[in-house]
């Protein structure tokens, strides 16, 4: 992508920068920071729950966002589940709300591409699946 720039972030470390910001009285500035990037890449969000500070922080980082740059998600649970990740119903909406409008879905079902490449690692006769 040449002249835009691009942040990837797993969520949790995305989740830890945002406490450690907002412990140390400096998250308007870390979302100032995040501005800069044209497109910002959250990656796994949903294989860990987050505690409903941390929740409320990433809501926040979401919304900063919206309306002013591009979030792309990677995660493998379907928005019905989010909640579980989020803890709160309330939020949770609010947060799909600003995350699908004007969004691009790719839902992929699909065979796990790290899977399949240890299977070709293996012996055949030793694999059962």
């Amino acid at each position: 992508m040449a002249g835009y720039r691009v942040l990837f972030r797993p969520a949790v470390t995305l989740a830890t920068e945002l406490e450690v910001a907002h412990k140390e009285l400096k998250l308007p500035r870390l979302l100032a920071s995040y501005r800069r990037f044209d497109l910002i890449l959250v990656d796994e969000l949903g294989y860990l729950p987050f505690s409903k500070p941390t929740a409320e922080l990433l809501f926040q980082f979401f919304s900063d966002r919206y309306e002013r740059a591009s979030v792309a998600i990677t995660s493998n649970l379907a928005f019905a589940q989010w909640t579980q990740v989020f803890g709160n119903e309330q939020m949770t909406v609010a947060l799909l709300d600003r995350l699908v409008h004007r969004s691009h879905i790719l839902a992929m079902e699909c065979e796990s591409f790290r899977f399949r490449q240890s299977l070709q690692q293996q012996d055949p006769q030793t694999v059962t699946v």
